[in-house]
């Protein structure tokens, strides 16, 4: 029997890239996650009149270098590859930096390679449109990726996300992976691994 599929976002669910540390380094701030509101760190953090002095820093920075893997993730992520079919399903275009974003794909690309060894690299899809791929399990961060035609959408609990409400969540057929980034991925376990621990 085929396994079933799982499309798997990066930023906000595997790992925090370094957006943040580059925002608060080009500021001279000391934002943490929890301060942070809005899905792009940077529109909440830079002014309209400095985006163009922070393309040019954040031009050469590789904000995978020093990102923090979620805790549980590599484990969780290594059991469920045993289930199913694993696609990584993440972003590759910066919104602020077209320009420069084939270098952040790579980067992202080699810090899957690192962090996830066990994955198949054939199985990485890099797309900001991301509705219009099928699967039969979607796990996201950001509301709007999971308006695909996908059975089990799962929100990963974020900074972003945490005052949407469960009425929202219902109407989209979306399940919350608990309300705490800290413990999402063992939730995301007892969701799709039957009688895990």
């Amino acid at each position: 029997m085929p396994k079933k599929s799982i499309l798997l976002d990066v930023d906000e669910v595997i790992c925090y890239a370094g957006y943040l540390d580059a925002a608060n380094k080009f500021m001279n701030t000391n934002y943490k996650i929890e301060d942070i509101n809005t899905y792009y760190i940077e529109d909440a953090i830079i002014p309209k009149d400095k985006l163009e002095e922070y393309n040019k820093f954040i031009s050469n920075i590789n904000f995978y270098e020093n990102s923090y893997i979620l805790p549980d993730a590599i484990g969780v992520i290594k059991k469920l590859n045993k289930y199913y079919d694993i696609y990584i399903c993440s972003a590759c275009v910066m919104h602020i930096n077209i320009k420069d974003s084939g270098k952040q794909f790579k980067d992202k690309y080699d810090f899957l390679i690192k962090a996830l060894p066990f994955l198949n690299a054939e199985n990485f899809i890099f797309t900001n449109v991301k509705h219009i791929i099928k699967a039969d399990i979607q796990i996201d961060d950001k509301l709007s990726n999971l308006e695909g035609d996908i059975p089990i959408k799962i929100l990963f609990p974020s900074y972003h996300n945490k005052n949407i409400s469960k009425e929202e969540l219902d109407k989209k057929n979306i399940i919350k992976a608990g309300n705490d980034w800290k413990t999402a991925w063992k939730e995301i376990e007892k969701i799709l691994i039957k009688g895990s621990n």
